[in-house]
């Protein structure tokens, strides 16, 4: 974002629109897609898509109304900053954490098998989701040529390709490569990452200094990170998440496995709502499905853990559910109504695509 690489990529997508509205909406959905791979904050993407978009709808609303275009694209970033994140292994904190516990039950999950285990199923789900949103929200005709202008103006601006914008691909370019390789090469995750921040800061082949780096670095999202973690690792230790799966245990041990799964899901998606923050819901969530799994003979932990994450990822009804929902409603393109009556049926898609996952993909 500093060095105003994300906003040429996200103006260069846009522009495959080719100006309709419809596959305006499409192109917005999956540019989350592309960000996830450049940026790993779901805060980051929303922030960076929305002011983008909202000069776009300005600029459009000049000539006529494109309330419910705005609604689509806005609500479609509220829904989506936090899906995305799940497409890659490194695409949000909360992703990081879950990558983790998932590759210690399953060492061969990889950055490479991740995404095929999680990319379909995302991809699928974001062609739903365009379709619930031209029948609820129908766009209306926007003038084409005024669209394109408006991106072509925007990328003029930006200038050519400079120095730091060249650097910087070729840095993550080098450390996309090493995530698809860590089967071959064996570093982990966190290493190749930190590596690939260690490059921006070098000499010559770096594109800032250290004391702008590390104040860009949010550092209470790091203790908050580390806070969570240790009190996912007090409620394992104390025996409360052997409790509460003991609990449930005796509710749905004389279920079938399908119906187990399902109903673990929709407990997790109606448990999100009153949760803001995803990663502090899944260090709960996932260690106990993990122990739900394990006591149960005829299916992995695994299978118990992937759609249980899936359900906690999105918040679909409030406003409040997640700071990313937040920041894109204060834009004002939509009301707590419109999230909350979109959001039933795209809640309900998910689930679908869930189960689709877990039983016929996953399976």
């Amino acid at each position: 974002m500093e060095t105003g690489l994300a906003s040429r990529v996200s103006l260069l997508i846009l522009k495959l629109s080719g100006g309709s509205g419809k596959a305006l909406i499409l192109i917005s959905f999956l540019l989350m897609i592309v960000l996830s791979i450049l940026i790993p904050s779901n805060v980051g993407k929303a922030s960076l898509v929305s002011s983008v978009l909202d000069s776009l709808v300005k600029s459009l609303k000049r000539l006529g109304e494109v309330h419910k275009l705005a609604k689509s694209l806005f609500i479609g970033i509220a829904y989506l900053a936090a899906i995305s994140g799940v497409f890659v292994a490194t695409g949000a904190s909360s992703t990081i954490y879950t990558f983790g516990i998932l590759s210690e039950i399953s060492p061969e999950i990889g950055y490479l098998k991740w995404l095929i285990l999680f990319g379909v199923p995302i991809l699928l789900y974001i062609l739903l989701l365009w379709i619930i949103f031209l029948l609820t929200f129908p766009p209306e005709k926007i003038d084409k040529k005024l669209l394109l202008n408006f991106i072509d103006e925007k990328i003029n601006e930006l200038g050519k390709l400079s120095m730091r914008e060249k650097k910087l691909m070729i840095i993550t370019g080098f450390t996309l490569l090493l995530w698809i390789t860590q089967n071959l090469h064996g570093y982990s995750i966190p290493q190749i990452g930190l590596l690939g921040a260690c490059l921006t800061i070098l000499p010559y082949i770096g594109i800032w200094d250290w004391d702008q780096a590390r104040k860009s670095i949010d550092w209470d999202m790091m203790l908050f990170f580390a806070s969570t973690l240790m009190v996912s690792g007090m409620l394992v230790k104390t025996g409360t998440i052997d409790w509460m799966a003991g609990v449930l245990n005796t509710h749905l041990s004389t279920q079938s496995t399908w119906l187990v799964i399902l109903i673990l899901v929709i407990f997790t998606a109606i448990l999100r709502i009153v949760f803001v923050n995803i990663l502090g819901f899944l260090t709960i969530m996932l260690p106990l499905a993990v122990t739900i799994g394990e006591t149960m003979s005829d299916v992995s932990p695994l299978s118990i853990a992937m759609p249980v994450f899936l359900a906690g990822v999105p918040g679909f009804f409030l406003v409040t559910q997640s700071p990313v929902h937040l920041i894109s409603h204060t834009y004002g393109y939509f009301s707590d109504r419109d999230l909350f009556h979109v959001g039933v049926y795209s809640s309900f898609l998910w689930i679908v695509v869930i189960l689709f996952s877990v039983f016929f993909w996953w399976g």
